[in-house]
């Protein structure tokens, strides 16, 4: 009898694909994908299993032909790890039984069976019969050990082992996925989807050199940017571990930080750079700033953003893996946001897991590490940790405030051998200072008002959105005035932002009121910048769009701090923290509130306040009594949400203001043939949305899904042109289009 992994529209089965030769084949690329940390002798038994189940008769018989219901064919390769291997065999069973579904908790399940259910006597009744000619074509491996060189911490034990079998199962899920779209492929007599190919690191580094070459260097400013750079670059040869690179706004830390990211990969064999940012409204623009620097091998970056998840309760088979809306970062450059590298790295989805063993023997920056999330502080440190431990990545922590995240600097389970890149710190930052920082106290919205309509040139960043449209429609015809604000798409606030710098160039009227989106990263000079009170980091980014090039004297380069006075601009409770530590901070700094050591003294206050919501789910508590049996994989992945409020995405097809759908945003829904392709396309016209909103602008007929028969309403576009405004971006709470029904026209 002959075994077939999948199945076509040939009845002769002359073009199926032979079960032996689809396990082997992923065992090969499991290992490869594993080879990078070591964990070969984990990864190659899992692909080898993790179909083992398809030797039955009823899946040969009747699954392969489409007939009957889905069999469970996971569980005979997760039993077979389980009772073959000794304890590691379990790890092996998490990924073997979750490579459809998702890793499943140990112990007590919660949406899944937990593999101890899938693991008894009970459950293995109900399974179809295993054949034993698996046996004549499959040789297992004798034994499975941890990856060569692993160092085992005993006060992290579980972590440990919840990463390990995270990796394994990235390992087996992209390999399943790769061998799976490469058969069909075949069949479709089509190229095989290409891997690799990539120009080398070197090559990148040669573009960049260039690309750096050609920076003007003349100025103090630049003078200090290139020494910067030089030094930064000159450690590249220290050994790969953790690093932290602190450098005020202004003296390049983006391509410095770039640079040594390049020069430490080529010098240690590590395979790619990945830029972790805080924000999905800067990844496109960092990406760019990245692309423009490689010239013409621009294409080494991948940009990818986490708007368009795929269906979590779905389980891929067959050719429905082949559209997975995820990357799995086989390029050079990649650049994403904080929350798809934490959340995936504590995911339990296919999905989600599919890119973790590209993370292994990569530099990964993190650009603003001070805005990790405080609630899953202590995780993400312990994470940093382990992959600088036992994955090869060299993680350094990147920004102008930089968080006292060391042991040394009292943080409970902090970082320890943090090795700072920049030359003196302390020294830049006195070189770098543009800007004087002061408190105004309180303001009303009209005092407020008339400070911006005196101001020529004026940056006023605010806590909320809704204070942020009530002053910039109280001030809306004084001239120049702009709003920015994350309700618009990208596209669409880069084009507000580029009449914003040409009218600053030109000595134009400006006055822009913005949420704090503005902060993160943003290129902008402006001689003076309103900021309701925030954290002193906040206001330290705020600083970094004042006088941000040096041509104007500090003295009269303002950052004005103001609490606002009306109690309906209140904060949410965590900024009105952050505020609070800011005015102790304040009181003892004035004189110089950006220094060093006054940051310092902020970061540490705020974490000793918050020492109880640092790991607010008690993830690392839960993993302190688990043990390989119950690791609870399901459990923290639901757990490990850094935005808690439900957010959807809505395509905005239109040119702002008007009713012309615009024509990237109509070519790419036109083209939703291959999933990741539109999404990456898309990305620039989305706006994310609060669950509640984006129900009533379906209860109006507002929306309406892209292809719902193939993928149900993963992309959702916006039909009515009126609901985005070219002022301030989508909108559903207008009175002229809200009855007790929701939204009307």
């Amino acid at each position: 009898m002959d075994f077939f992994a999948h199945s076509t529209q040939d009845p002769a089965r002359t073009d199926w694909q032979a079960l032996r030769t689809h396990l082997q084949d992923v065992a090969d690329l499991a290992a490869a994908n594993a080879a990078p940390f070591g964990g070969q002798a984990l990864a190659r038994p899992a692909g080898l299993l993790h179909d083992i189940g398809k030797y039955t008769r009823e899946f040969q018989d009747q699954r392969l032909r489409g007939l009957g219901p889905r069999i469970d064919h996971a569980t005979h390769g997760a039993l077979l790890a389980h009772e073959r291997y000794p304890w590691l065999g379990t790890l092996i069973a998490y990924a073997v039984a979750g490579h459809h579904a998702g890793l499943a908790n140990g112990g007590v399940g919660t949406q899944r069976s937990a593999l101890k259910d899938r693991l008894s006597k009970d459950y293995q009744r109900s399974l179809a019969a295993l054949l034993p000619q698996w046996e004549d074509e499959i040789r297992l491996p004798a034994g499975v050990a941890l990856p060569e060189g692993f160092q085992p911490r005993s006060e992290r034990g579980a972590f440990q082992l919840m990463l390990l079998t995270r990796m394994v199962f990235s390992c087996l899920v992209d390999a399943d996925f790769v061998d799976t779209d490469d058969f069909y492929r075949r069949i479709e007599h089509r190229e095989p989807r290409p891997r690799g190919g990539h120009p080398t690191l070197q090559a990148l580094r040669e573009r960049l050199d260039t690309h750096l070459a050609a920076l003007p260097g003349d100025g103090a400013v630049n003078r200090l940017r290139g020494d910067i750079l030089r030094h930064v670059r000159a450690q590249a040869g220290q050994a790969p571990g953790l690093f932290s690179l602190t450098v005020p706004t202004g003296g390049g830390k983006t391509l410095a930080s770039l640079a040594f990211a390049l020069d430490h990969a080529i010098a240690h064999g590590l395979r790619r750079v990945i830029y972790v940012i805080p924000f999905t409204s800067i990844v496109e623009q960092n990406a760019q700033v990245f692309r423009r620097a490689f010239g013409d091998l621009g294409d080494a970056v991948l940009e990818h953003h986490s708007a368009l998840p795929d269906d979590p309760h779905s389980a891929l088979e067959g050719d429905a893996k082949r559209r997975l809306a995820m990357e799995n970062w086989d390029a050079l450059v990649v650049v994403t946001t904080a929350v798809q590298f934490f959340e995936s790295l504590f995911a339990d989805r296919p999905s989600r897991c599919r890119k973790l063993h590209n993370i292994a023997a990569s530099v990964v920056i993190l650009d603003e590490a001070q805005t990790m999330p405080l609630d899953f502080l202590r995780p993400c440190v312990a994470l940093l940790d382990e992959l600088a431990l036992n994955y090869r990545v060299s993680p350094v922590l990147c920004t102008a405030t930089q968080p006292a995240l060391r042991a040394d600097q009292g943080f409970k389970g902090g970082l320890a051998h943090v090795r700072e890149l920049a030359p003196d710190p302390p020294a830049l930052y006195a070189q770098l200072r543009r800007t004087t920082v002061r408190h105004l106290g309180e303001l009303d919205d009209a005092a407020l008002e008339d400070r911006l309509r005196r101001s020529e040139q004026v940056l006023c960043i605010l806590n909320n959105r809704r204070h942020a449209r009530h002053t910039f429609e109280a001030i809306a015809q004084a001239p120049g005035a702009r709003h920015l604000t994350t309700l618009m798409y990208a596209h669409h606030r880069r084009q507000v932002l580029d009449e914003v710098r040409q009218r600053l160039r030109e000595g134009e009227p400006c006055r822009l009121i913005s949420t704090s989106l503005i902060e993160a990263g943003v290129d902008v000079d402006f001689p003076t910048v309103l900021r309701a009170e925030a954290g002193l980091d906040s206001i330290a980014q705020a600083a970094g769009r004042c006088n941000r090039e040096g041509r104007r004297p500090r003295e009269t380069s303002e950052v004005l701090v103001f609490r606002p006075l009306n109690p309906d601009w209140r904060p949410p409770r965590e900024l009105r923290q952050f505020a609070e530590v800011f005015r102790q901070i304040e009181r003892q700094h004035r004189h110089d509130l950006l220094a060093l050591d006054a940051l310092s003294a902020y970061f540490r206050h705020l974490y000793w306040r918050r020492e109880p919501d640092l790991d607010r789910k008690d993830l690392l508590g839960l993993l302190r009594n688990a043990s390989p049996d119950t690791l609870p994989f399901e459990t923290v992945a639901t757990a490990f949400r850094m935005i808690e409020t439900a957010m959807k995405p809505v395509i905005v097809p239109f040119e702002p203001g008007t009713a012309h759908v615009l024509p990237d945003v109509a070519r790419a829904l036109d083209d939703l043939a291959y999933a990741p392709a539109a999404a990456r396309r898309l990305q620039p016209y989305l706006v994310q949305v609060p669950q509640g909103a984006y129900d009533a602008l379906w209860r109006a007929h507002a929306l309406e899904p892209i292809a719902p028969d193939r993928y149900g309403q993963q992309f959702v576009r916006l039909v009515n042109p009126r609901l985005y405004d070219a002022r301030f971006g989508l909108h559903w709470d207008d009175p002229n289009f809200l009855s007790a029904e929701g939204l009307v026209w």
